[in-house]
């Protein structure tokens, strides 16, 4: 949960477009493709593999495949008319409860996802508080072991942690472990195993460096300085493990935790995984902890999220800064810049060249605090018509071609957007449910559970999403692979992945033209063919001591090098 979503990064391109408001989500118009074509000549490598582009945590770690789902909770699905919050910051009815996850499951599965990450679920005391949507969004809770019985109930989580793993999906819960309700955390329901626990310290008076909560009506603020705040913490984040089987945590506003305490932390829910592996248990063996920093500027993230070799903190954060290049590349930031510029993907702020070896980026394109990428193609004029559609795909790829965790929100799969939103409303946008960091939380389309029908382009952007999962499946090299960078091109991407036997080419066109790349041969020290790995009916040839490969506008590409 992010209240400063006004705070934009300062590397964010300056260029703004005009804003026009135009729904996305169809029509035959056709992109605004140049008839003419862009022509690249490639020769030699532009550089040798990076390591600091692979999934550091090695091979054999599920985690740098993890494809997560991000379902808001309140908004999502109702799949029980008794339980509803009826109120909540977005356009949603916010009757989602847990049950309607649990009849989402195989709709889930179907995208080539492997888990979901639920936002809060803990029980947020409906009522006294003097903020009932804060209270719907979970992100307040007043109890830590109790589910929000607007929710469900314990059981209930339970009935959809075990539905899920059934389903070969991974379940993680977001952990607000900086800030909670303004009402307090009661102690009432703290389980009989864990009863020694004395109530977290709330005061703001000892300072933490990592601690940027302000206390308020609403909310109350963790002291990490007294060692009872940690002991509450350890117990929550090891509980659900132990007795729930939950795969790991997000965890909310990471900053508010001192690394040290993130390493704790980590450590007890690490252990709960083992020992659940040791126990003979196939699923709560996972412990992935990942951590959001809402920072443009990859530096941040070592002080405030990894730490270091010597003293680390968590080992994954949601990859920002490789987000603010994707969207300048390919989509649009919230002022509506995008410079189309394939160099935002490897520029100085965004390389990983900071991060410890240890680091998992999580790269995602949208969630709960911003706006989806449909709405901001919207407010770039480009909300209808095939280059909305080509764009999805164009930006998919490139998620399917990193290595490392990634998150998509719920919605994303289909281009799922708001209705006639573009402008950026600024005047008593909460009460239209109409502000930036609150416009995504709109009901969950799910055919067959909420009555909802796809569009063609919906189907078809959801199968290609499905396709490029299923190539993450059957080739290491783009889950855990190297990166080569073989061109520094501002208009296309070319990238070789590897690992071991397993190499990929994969190219990315930004413009509005298709490109004509011509790669040497001696490059990719290949003199097979380049088989197209989402078109069968493609295969390269050299030519020359060439391979000449086209790249339609917008598109993202994949050719296995033989």
């Amino acid at each position: 949960m992010n209240q400063h979503f006004w705070r934009r990064s300062a590397i964010s391109v300056a260029m703004a477009l005009a804003l026009t408001a135009c729904g996305g989500g169809g029509g035959d118009e056709k992109p605004p493709v140049d008839d003419s074509t862009y022509t690249v000549t490639i020769s030699s490598s532009a550089h040798t593999a990076d390591s600091r582009m692979t999934c550091n945590q090695g091979a054999d770690v599920a985690a740098c495949d993890l494809r997560m789902y991000q379902i808001m909770v309140e908004a999502y699905v109702n799949g029980d008319d008794s339980i509803n919050y009826n109120t909540g910051y977005g356009p949603s009815e916010h009757k989602g409860d847990l049950q309607g996850i649990i009849d989402s499951l195989d709709y889930i599965k179907s995208t080539g996802v492997n888990a979901i990450w639920l936002t809060p679920i803990f029980n947020s005391c409906k009522g006294q508080s003097n903020d009932a949507k804060l209270e719907a969004s979970g992100y307040y809770a007043c109890d830590y072991f109790t589910v929000d019985p607007m929710f469900g109930d314990n059981a209930k989580l339970k009935e959809l942690v075990d539905a899920a793993h059934t389903k070969g999906l991974y379940v993680f819960l977001d952990g607000v472990f900086g800030h909670a309700s303004g009402i307090g955390v009661t102690m009432d329901n703290v389980p009989a195993s864990l009863s020694g626990l004395a109530a977290p310290v709330t005061a703001t008076s000892v300072a933490n460096a990592h601690d940027t909560c302000v206390e308020s009506d609403t909310t109350i603020c963790f002291d990490y300085s007294d060692p009872d705040t940690l002991a509450f913490f350890k117990a929550v984040a090891g509980y659900y493990v132990t007795e729930f089987g939950i795969d790991g945590w997000r965890l909310d506003q990471a900053y508010q935790v001192p690394i040290s305490a993130w390493e704790e932390i980590r450590d007890t829910v690490e252990t709960a995984a083992a020992d659940r592996k040791a126990n003979g248990e196939t699923w709560g063996t996972l412990g992935y902890m990942v951590g959001e920093v809402w920072d443009g500027n990859q530096n941040n993230f070592v002080s405030k999220v990894y730490g270091t070799a010597s003293n680390p903190g968590l080992q994954s954060a949601f990859d920002f800064p490789l987000h603010y290049g994707l969207m300048q590349a390919i989509g649009s930031e919230t002022s509506a810049s995008s410079n189309g510029n394939a160099s935002a993907l490897y520029a100085s702020w965004n390389d990983g060249s900071a991060y410890p070896d240890f680091a998992m980026p999580n790269l995602f394109i949208g969630n709960h605090d911003i706006p989806r990428l449909g709405d901001l193609l919207q407010r770039t004029g480009r909300g209808s018509g095939d280059e909305y559609w080509l764009r999805h795909k164009a930006t998919f790829s490139f998620m399917a071609a990193t290595s490392g965790p990634m998150t998509f929100y719920y919605g994303e799969e289909i281009g799922d957007q708001l209705d006639g939103f573009a402008a950026q409303v600024t005047t008593n946008c909460a009460s239209q449910g109409l502000c930036d960091d609150h416009v995504a939380r709109t009901d969950g389309k799910v055919p067959g559970v909420t009555g909802d029908t796809l569009s063609s382009n919906q189907s078809d952007l959801k199968a290609y999403l499905k396709s490029l999962m299923d190539l993450r499946d059957a080739h290491p090299a783009l889950a855990q692979g190297t990166l080569t960078r073989i061109s520094d091109d501002d208009n296309v991407f070319v990238a070789r992945k590897g690992n071991g036997g397993d190499q990929i080419l994969y190219l990315l066109n930004t413009q509005a033209k298709d490109a004509v790349v011509t790669l040497s041969a001696s490059v990719l020290d290949a003199s097979g063919t380049l088989d197209n790995l989402l078109d069968s009916s493609d295969s390269i040839s050299t030519s020359d001591g060439n391979y000449t490969i086209t790249v339609p506008a917008y598109s993202g590409v994949f050719y296995q090098i033989n």
